[in-house]
């Protein structure tokens, strides 16, 4: 038995699918652990988190056996034993697992008994729930290891407080949340270490994996419940932990204490990371996207800069007739600050060209919003060639906001493969644009200094597809609409409760009749980082056929 143990804490980034990868790259990390006893990754760190419906196919999990065994036997060696997340196939049932290796062999296996099943969570559709864990023996010390979300709530650390438990080992897949890092360890962690009266680790990965995005935020709390380490966000860190025991038992010795990110730079950095990951593992060269001299396109092009370098963006201008001299004055300058490649591409004649190929078919009818999707539709059309002839990703650039109630074009500029505010409100917008320009993110590729002109922050937003356009003639203004929407969608709220804040009730029934109505557009929307708690498409999933209205 020992009184000492160094303890390195891999949070690491790892990527689906790619287990020979994530298997050499966790030997890696470790070979630089050389002081360390025991080196611990996130949960599920060989198999790429959450792998989905993947880890259903018979040769996946054969697979991932294989890859555990050489991990195992690499710890013959005689150098840091490991806690490796992976998957288990045990008499016909497929468990969320942890594996201790150490000895050149698999010293024990620990099964996930809490199966999250909310938001972005169905675990129990793809795993069967593990009994309650035994502490594994290390050395001597009896260590409990609740896996996520046996972390998140009480009876697991309290059961291997009642086993025996000397210390807790909590290894993550915790995607990003507003607020969420303070909460973890203030108020979830913080409870675990309270009951059961021991130290705890929490092992949080990085990295962006589709719409969702991973901050780290890594900590150690000891007994008292004081913080001995706090790592960074948004960043892969190897951090050693020293251990001691004691009368009282097992201490961490204090190390750095990393500040997090606070509004509006966390959900800049999330932006950043989800589509950096996505564009580099998905091997595209770059992104090209549409700049329309508005906000929208603005954030999302200095968003790329910092996730991929100013060199890897190629903005496009497509002005039609109705397109402002001021836009193309703005989308010129904004192209420029950033330090990106614009192009010009007029669409009047494709405009033209359809005008008079549905002449006969439109001659009885007066010009509508068919005539202003048109335009949208020619722009996603020239944009998507640009994509397919030089391969640059697509990002489209609607914010939530307007993806709500579906004022956007489905096949013009919802066509793309990517969108960094897919989930962030048009007053979010506005506030990540006025922090970058006064801020560069600590994780970003991009230029010092402001990268969107002021004029594109404070003009009247608008579409500019018909003359004198703002949005305000279609929806209320925004920051009404955001409160709106987020009593409707995030908290779920009815009409009669919306009206009660303060808001029409003429307004708030349109606003829920289009939000419902625009489910068949989202339904076929690119993925888009994960901010909020009720994101589109992972955590609220409504039937696009829906009768209901609260407001009737």
């Amino acid at each position: 038995m020992t009184n000492r143990l160094n303890i390195a804490m891999a949070q690491l980034n790892q990527r689906v699918g790619d287990l020979a990868g994530n298997a050499g790259k966790m030997l890696e990390w470790r070979a630089k652990a050389t002081d360390a006893d025991l080196i611990v990754f996130p949960e599920q760190q060989l198999i790429g988190y959450p792998a989905e419906d993947l880890v259903l196919k018979p040769a996946f999990a054969a697979r991932a056996a294989v890859e555990l065994s050489k991990l195992a036997a690499a710890t013959a060696d005689g150098g840091p034993a490991m806690l490796v997340g992976s998957i288990f196939l045990d008499d016909g049932a497929l468990y969320n697992g942890i594996a201790l290796l150490d000895g050149g062999q698999i010293a024990a296996v620990r099964y996930k008994h809490e199966l999250p099943n909310y938001g972005t969570f169905d675990e129990k559709r793809i795993f069967a729930a593990g009994p309650m864990p035994e502490p594994v023996l290390f050395k001597g010390v009896r260590i409990g290891v609740p896996i996520c979300e046996d972390g998140w709530l009480a009876p697991v650390s309290l059961h291997l407080k009642e086993r025996g438990a000397e210390l807790l080992i909590s290894t993550n897949g915790s995607p990003y949340e507003i607020d969420k890092d303070d909460r973890r360890l203030e108020e979830v962690f913080a409870a675990r270490v309270r009951e059961t009266g021991l130290p705890l680790m929490f092992l949080n990965r990085v990295g962006g994996q589709d719409e969702l995005v991973f901050d780290g935020s890594s900590f150690v709390l000891n007994a008292d419940g004081a913080a001995a380490h706090r790592l960074p966000d948004w960043e892969e860190h190897l951090r050693m932990t020293h251990w001691t025991r004691g009368d009282d038992g097992w201490q961490c010795a204090d190390g750095p204490k990393a500040l997090w990110e606070d509004h509006p730079a966390d959900i800049y950095s999330a932006m950043v990371t989800g589509l950096r990951d996505y564009v580099n593992t998905n091997g595209f060269p770059g992104v090209v996207l549409g700049m329309s001299g508005g906000i929208d396109s603005a954030i999302c092009a200095a968003i790329a800069a910092d996730a991929l370098g100013p060199d890897r963006v190629w903005c496009v201008m497509l002005p039609s007739r109705y397109t402002s001299q001021s836009s193309l004055d703005d989308a010129a300058q904004c192209a420029e600050m950033i330090g990106c490649r614009i192009d010009t591409i007029p669409i009047a004649p494709a405009v033209m060209a359809f005008d008079d190929m549905l002449s006969g078919s439109f001659s009885d009818r007066d010009v509508d919003i068919t005539e202003e999707n048109i335009q949208s539709r020619i722009r996603g059309v020239t944009l998507m060639a640009l994509s397919n002839k030089f391969g640059h990703m697509l990002l489209t650039t609607g914010n939530k906001s307007e993806m709500s109630v579906g004022y956007a074009t489905i096949y013009g500029d919802m066509a793309g493969g990517y969108n960094p505010i897919k989930d962030a409100y048009k007053m979010t917008v506005f506030a990540i644009s006025e922090w970058r320009n006064a801020h560069k993110p600590r994780i970003g590729l991009g230029r010092d200094g402001p990268v969107i002109p002021g004029n594109i922050i404070t003009k009247p937003p608008s579409a500019e597809l018909r003359p004198d356009q703002k949005d305000s003639d279609s929806l209320p203004d925004y920051p009404v609409l955001d409160k709106m929407l987020h009593a409707l969608v995030e908290e779920e709220r009815s009409v009669d409760e919306v009206v009660a804040q303060g808001f029409d009730r003429d307004t708030v029934v349109r606003i829920e009749r289009l939000l419902y109505l625009a489910e068949y557009k989202r339904r076929q929307a690119p993925p888009g980082v994960k901010l909020g708690t009720r994101n589109f498409g992972r955590d609220r999933r409504y039937p696009i056929t829906n009768a209901f209205r609260s407001g009737r």
